[in-house]
């Protein structure tokens, strides 16, 4: 049985010493890392472990591999966006993430990032264009690194089940731990799809903003990125990780026009008073 009270104040320590420290979003180090510390590496998520259990949710006591390690490092730089001001809500995240706080990246909406960008102040409109074209750049650069480093965590949970079965006279807790780790990997790769699903149509609909907002031949490359996204998109949401693809569409040489290019001009004259 849970003693709830200490189960309470472990919370209540974990909140008030992120509130202390300025914020409850976990703080960002080098190359958007995250920064290692006491306060989000062990307080917060031991006091999610605790809430999770109370919530009947799996959670795994096994030690977590090296696979398991560089997945969650890879992937987190998608669940979060340091450069758009909390555009994907970095304290909530860092809540979801310790498992203190229940699964809140269904409520965003897409509008957001776009909002950030016609907010923020800019010497030309064209800037903002490079701004779009430079994160999804940046998506696409790590989106190679992350798939393969999830498509290894996925071999590690079929590696468990393999000596599972293999292994007789294995007291119940072992195979507890293996199904709910495999429950915790799959809860994570399916949050990490979300995201970029959520990236990719924050991307969208801010391109199509901008395109009436402050029309510019420089959406062109910014859209032939976001095509170059879409690949990948569609693959995690297969959860297709393992095939080894560039996820690069070939496009058979043909070359779709840009959402620019096929805009309809229009040649009404407007008569000065």
């Amino acid at each position: 049985m849970f003693d709830f009270i200490t189960l309470g104040r472990t919370v209540l320590v974990a909140l008030a010493l992120a509130t202390l420290s300025g914020c409850v979003a976990r703080p960002v180090g080098d190359f958007g890392r995250a920064q290692p510390g006491v306060l989000h590496d062990t307080i917060m998520p031991y006091a999610g472990d605790q809430l999770a259990r109370v919530r009947k949710e799996p959670v795994s006591d096994f030690n977590q591999t090296d696979q398991e390690v560089l997945m969650h490092d890879r992937t987190w730089r998608f669940l979060v966006a340091a450069h758009g001001k909390d555009w994907m809500f970095d304290s909530s995240v860092e809540l979801q993430r310790t498992r203190i706080g229940r699964a809140r990246d269904y409520q965003f909406s897409t509008d957001r990032y776009y909002t950030w960008l016609r907010t923020t102040e800019y010497r030309s409109s064209p800037t903002r264009y490079s701004t779009v074209g430079r994160h999804i750049l940046a998506d696409l650069d790590t989106l190679p690194a992350t798939f393969q480093s999830i498509c290894a965590v996925l071999e590690v949970d079929r590696q468990r089940r393999v000596a599972l079965a293999e292994i007789g006279g294995l007291e119940q807790g072992v195979a507890d731990n293996v199904a709910a780790r495999r429950a915790e990997n799959q809860w994570h790769i399916d949050w990490f799809v979300r995201a970029l699903t959520y990236r990719y149509d924050s991307y969208d609909y801010a391109l199509d903003h901008l395109l009436v907002e402050t029309p510019h031949e420089q959406s062109i490359s910014v859209d032939e990125s976001l095509r170059r996204m879409r690949p990948w998109v569609d693959r995690a949401n297969r959860g297709d990780f393992c095939s080894g693809a560039t996820a690069v569409g070939t496009g058979g040489g043909v070359t779709i026009p840009s959402r620019y290019q096929t805009m309809r001009i229009d040649t009404e004259v407007v008569v000065q008073k």
